[in-house]
């Protein structure tokens, strides 16, 4: 369903934490990692909490990169 209505990927979160936190006025930036890719049926397979967690990990390098040069940015 999501791939007919033109989505990428699909968040846990993100929505709801944004929709809080801009209720109490602050301001937001969303950045998400991708950690299961179900794709498409074929390839769909269950995912453990572990294998997130360790996805996250391997990705953490390169998103506090990317914060600290978008930080020098302003």
């Amino acid at each position: 369903m999501v791939k007919i209505l033109g989505a990428d990927c699909v968040g846990m979160s993100t929505v709801p934490e944004v929709i809080v936190a801009r209720h109490m006025g602050i301001e937001c930036f969303g950045l998400s990692v991708v950690t299961d890719m179900g794709d498409v049926e074929a390839s769909m397979e269950e995912v453990s909490h572990d294998e997130v967690l360790k996805a996250a990990a391997k990705a953490e390098p390169q998103v506090r990169k990317l914060i600290k040069e978008l930080i020098l940015q302003f």
